[in-house]
């Protein structure tokens, strides 16, 4: 009777163990920025309500963006921005489906820096191109913060630069991503 007990415990034990990973990291807060550089002119925008989330098993990572939640210094651009150049009525969202490649090498219970390769489609006015970069994840204390650069060409996007203001818009973007993720 004492080991019926004893080995029903152990199972009831196993059944209800769960990895000190979660399965799944989120954020609603996330920050992506957006530069430009020309010899006339630095365009620079912040977007504080990015979501996004990732999971530890396949490495499969997704961004939503919210296009009219970019703040420009000056009022002007940001209405460029939303009216000309990304039609934020039309197109109000943008977003990134893809994956990070070696997910496993990324210990999530370990705290750390590792560096990953962040792989996917980027859609941005109904738009889709694949991107690629070198992504850094740090992980402490169970959290994880993200963070990757890549750069995009406009035209790739259907984004037209009118040519009065050619000269203060680059036509290659640079794209900053700071995630800070919590466990779901």
């Amino acid at each position: 009777m004492k080991n019926t007990v004893i080995l029903l415990l152990v199972a009831i034990a196993a059944f209800s163990f769960k990895s000190a990973t979660p399965a799944k990291f989120f954020t609603k807060t996330g920050n992506i920025t957006f530069f430009s550089h020309t010899n006339i002119e630095d365009i620079e925008a912040v977007n504080h309500k990015v979501t996004s989330a990732f999971e530890t098993a396949t490495g499969k990572m997704q961004f939503s963006v919210l296009m009219k939640a970019f703040e420009f210094e000056k009022a002007l651009m940001q209405e460029h921005f939303n009216e000309n150049y990304v039609e934020s009525d039309k197109y109000p969202k943008a977003s990134f489906d893809g994956s990070i490649s070696n997910i496993k090498a990324i210990n999530f219970e370990k705290d750390g820096t590792y560096k990953s390769t962040v792989t996917g489609n980027l859609t941005i006015k109904n738009k889709t191109n694949k991107v690629s970069t070198e992504g850094t994840f740090f992980v402490k204390g169970g959290d994880v913060q993200g963070k990757a650069t890549f750069k995009i060409k406009l035209a790739d996007y259907n984004v037209t630069i009118p040519s009065v203001v050619k000269d203060k818009i680059n036509e290659q973007v640079e794209i900053r991503v700071d995630m800070n993720y919590k466990p779901m």
